[in-house]
């Protein structure tokens, strides 16, 4: 296995045993990451965090540029992808303050980049989403909950949809309808840009509301950080058991969706075209420059 990631908010880096190592800004060829990676060091394993919405928590979901997030991950060489998700619950067995570990996806989302094979001078790419989370990663974090001694809901429908503003209590009727589970803002395209590159990619989810109309109770704010306070103390406590566990991950299919002739033509071809762009500026990114 390569390097662990986490995607997450900024207090992830709080785990127990790890040891930051330093910081670092990637420029990739979509442009610049949600914010600098973090790399550190957990029980001997190497381990790379990124801040989806920002350190300042200032980008929204609909403007994450998450084809540069999982680009900048993958470029330092990270293989095992863990990202925490803050949802709501839609059906009995998703209560506030659950976690879970989806194994099914369904996007609602519209108007995001959502592929590094735009097409142009590269040909089409259909990538296989049938299974869109990594079974290996999955498994792993329901035993790290275990040895933690935690409950975790054992798969699930995560429902992505658009954001910022929560859904309407009609759309979380066609969600359930749909199958849907869980549902949060971020889960996609996230999830197949992992894929496309080739990365083993799963979500760990903390409900922290139940979904609109299914409360009699109006949804805040305040109630949300409440709940999210306490719950994130349990996705650190899991985190800090599953990174160690990803270390002996079998070979699987995520990495094998595209091949690697075709991830290497479009490393290639996006690393060429960004040259092109700005060759001096570029060219000292891609040897590795930016680091802090």
């Amino acid at each position: 296995m390569g390097i662990a990631g986490i995607i997450g908010g900024s207090g992830l880096t709080r785990l127990e045993n790890l040891e930051i190592l330093y910081q670092r800004i990637i420029r990739t060829p979509f442009g610049e990451a949600s914010g600098p990676l973090t790399f550190g060091r957990l029980e001997g394993h190497e381990v790379v965090f990124l801040a989806r919405h920002g350190y300042g928590h200032t980008i929204p979901p609909h403007r994450v540029n998450y084809r540069a997030n999982i680009w900048a991950l993958h470029h330092v060489g990270v293989s095992h992808v863990v990202a925490v998700a803050a949802v709501g619950g839609i059906g009995a067995r998703m209560p506030s303050g659950s976690l879970c570990a989806p194994d099914q996806l369904i996007d609602y989302t519209h108007g995001r980049p959502s592929t590094f094979f735009e097409g142009g001078e590269e040909p089409v790419v259909h990538i296989d989403f049938t299974d869109p989370y990594c079974p290996n990663i999955r498994s792993r974090l329901l035993q790290a909950a275990g040895l933690q001694g935690l409950g975790m809901v054992d798969g699930g429908t995560y429902a992505a949809t658009q954001g910022p503003r929560l859904e309407t209590a009609a759309e979380v009727r066609r969600i359930e309808r749909d199958g849907g589970d869980v549902v949060g803002m971020t889960g996609a395209p996230e999830a197949v840009l992992a894929r496309e590159i080739g990365m083993c990619y799963a979500p760990l989810a903390l409900v922290v509301n139940p979904a609109a109309g299914k409360s009699c109770e109006p949804i805040t704010m305040q109630a949300i950080n409440d709940v999210m306070h306490e719950g994130m103390e349990r996705v650190r406590q899991v985190l800090a058991s599953t990174v160690p566990l990803l270390g002996d991950c079998p070979p699987c299919a995520c990495g094998a969706a595209v091949g690697p002739d075709v991830l290497r033509a479009l490393r290639s071809g996006q690393e060429l075209a960004w040259k092109r762009r700005a060759p001096a500026k570029q060219e000292a990114d891609l040897a590795g420059s930016g680091s802090s």
